[in-house]
């Protein structure tokens, strides 16, 4: 009965949208790139806060009047910055931290615009800009993102190049916007005329087409180190994803895994991960 109610939710807001781009294409624009962009979970409440992040040093960051919450497990090595993915929030690290914490190094782990304590409406451009406000403060050496923080961290390193970052990892990550869009249409099922409304919405409010969002075009003089991780079974982003990323980035190594799924909670994983970092 779930499911069902969210395939007529889904499928409601597409014959909005698609209706609404033959009467008026400007809300029309507004509306799909809205819905594109809304998370529907990855919410945390002030006062009721899991454990593992009420029992951290947190700090607010402004950035043209959004908010950036950040978490800080303190240390004495290295800075580990963290950036998690679509509808969640820095508690899906859970599983990750005693790895790093091992290495005695301090991390540090940021909500996204629109989740977890964060606020702001959501973009990639946007999760990037939140990345770069939170590398200023904390001068991190090395960079993990996990789905579409990976995605942002890989945005977020070429349009910033920040000098300091040493490594960068990616969990599950997609490499081009294109298959997400592409998810999004098949999932409202969306004309041609409203898919192209999505893309004109990118090069009007962020200065690229979908097309030019592409790992291929990020990383083609990137000089760090990078470390990408799939699961074969992940049905959220495919594996091929991180494929294309490996082909176009001379400094990275692709590790692969069955079973986790899109989580890709693996303690072998994560030991790699912590090696590959510390090493």
């Amino acid at each position: 009965m779930r499911k069902f109610r969210y395939f007529i939710l889904t499928k409601s807001i597409g014959l909005y949208i698609n209706l609404l781009s033959l009467v008026h294409a400007g809300k029309a624009k507004s509306a799909v790139f809205y819905f594109f962009s809304k998370p529907r979970d990855g919410k945390l409440k002030p006062d009721a806060l899991p454990e593992l992040l009420a029992n951290t040093h947190r700090e607010t960051i402004s950035l043209n009047g959004d908010t950036i919450q950040t978490y800080t497990w303190k240390g004495n090595g290295a800075v580990v910055m963290l950036a998690h993915g679509w509808d969640s929030n820095s508690w899906r690290w859970e599983k990750f931290l005693p790895y790093l914490k091992q290495a005695g190094c301090t991390i540090v782990a940021l909500d996204a615009p629109d989740h977890g304590l964060s606020r702001g409406s959501f973009s990639l451009p946007k999760y990037a800009a939140f990345i770069d406000a939170a590398a200023k403060k904390f001068e991190p050496d090395y960079l993990v993102g996990h789905s579409l923080g990976g995605s942002a961290s890989l945005f977020y390193q070429y349009t910033y190049r920040n000098p300091k970052l040493q490594k960068l990892v990616m969990l599950g990550s997609p490499a081009d916007l294109n298959p997400i869009i592409n998810n999004y249409r098949n999932l409202l099922s969306l004309t041609p005329r409203a898919h192209r409304l999505l893309s004109d919405y990118f090069v009007e409010n962020f200065n690229f087409h979908p097309d030019e969002y592409a790992a291929g075009i990020f990383t083609k003089d990137f000089s760090l180190s990078g470390f990408i991780a799939h699961d074969t079974t992940d049905t959220v982003v495919l594996v091929q994803e991180s494929e294309k990323i490996v082909s176009s980035w001379k400094g990275a190594r692709l590790v692969t895994t069955t079973g986790f799924g899109h989580s890709l909670h693996s303690e072998e994983l994560y030991k790699d991960v912590a090696d590959f970092l510390f090493a």
